[in-house]
């Protein structure tokens, strides 16, 4: 796996910067609100919007790349753009990587020495105890790194219904000893399960957001630290994409793109 350049002294002030920022933005009862990105255009017009971060989501960067989610990117692809996102964005990047990789701690080091100061990491279907060993082990390799564990037993509807919601805060112990900074509990829209998520979870607690979920303010009073939205963006994009090219070749109209993002705009943010 190719590494970027070891950061000098004055990046390394500026990275420390960053990454105490970012943690610093994690507070229950004022979630940090986080648009993922897919490439580094999204990246700069979500900055641009008043983000205080940028996340990735790794559905959009994969259909992006050409490759459908889950886990199909070398490690190598990722570093590249993560390397490219934050070296165009002044606020702090955050990677979404999936499981890792089987050289996580490698992997992590060259996020770190790329300027993302933290990373979503996911158990899906695994044994938590082999998530917790990545994290173990990406913990020790860039401790300054935010780690954030994600929990996919309400996403993939995991394990018994009647206790579900133990098991994912038996999972989110586990992974906080192993040295996760927060944890991300996708697929949960109840708002008391939220509440009982973030009252139960001894670090910041972030949930993903799309319709059916309760309102950003609703979540806060129960104690939610972070909310992402996830593959939402990028999917609604393409749904953009198709349904003007389908207007076009139907009906010969184009009433769909009177919403573009400006020309000159883009292009000066990407200058």
């Amino acid at each position: 796996m190719a590494r970027p350049a070891c950061p000098g002294t004055d990046e390394l002030h500026v990275m420390t910067a960053k990454h105490e920022l970012f943690r610093s933005l994690h507070v229950p009862g004022t979630p940090l609100r986080l648009p993922n990105a897919w490439d580094v255009a999204s990246a700069r017009v979500i900055e641009d919007a008043g983000a205080q971060a940028i996340a990735t989501t790794s559905a959009g960067v994969a259909w992006g790349m050409g490759e459908p989610d889950g886990d199909r990117l070398e490690p190598a692809r990722i570093l590249d753009l993560m390397a490219r996102i934050a070296g165009k964005v002044e606020v702090p990047v955050t990677a979404d990587i999936e499981s890792g990789s089987d050289n996580v701690g490698e992997f992590v080091t060259g996020l770190w020495q790329a300027g993302v100061v933290g990373i979503n990491i996911e158990d899906g279907a695994r044994p938590p105890a082999e998530l917790a060993a990545r994290i173990r082990i990406a913990h020790e390799a860039a401790p300054e790194l935010f780690i954030n564990a994600r929990i996919d037993t309400f996403l993939f509807g995991l394990g018994d219904p009647e206790t579900r919601l133990q098991a994912t805060v038996d999972r989110a112990a586990e992974y906080i000893s192993a040295g996760a900074s927060g944890i991300f509990v996708p697929g949960v829209t109840d708002l008391a399960t939220i509440e009982t998520l973030a009252s139960a979870i001894s670090a910041p607690v972030n949930t993903m957001a799309g319709f059916g979920a309760p309102s950003v303010d609703a979540q806060a009073e129960v104690g939610v630290a972070r909310v992402s939205l996830g593959g939402g963006i990028a999917g609604a994009a393409y749904a953009l994409a198709r349904d003007s090219a389908h207007e076009l070749l139907s009906r010969g109209t184009y009433s769909l793109l009177g919403n573009q993002f400006d020309y000159g705009l883009l292009n000066k943010l990407l200058s």
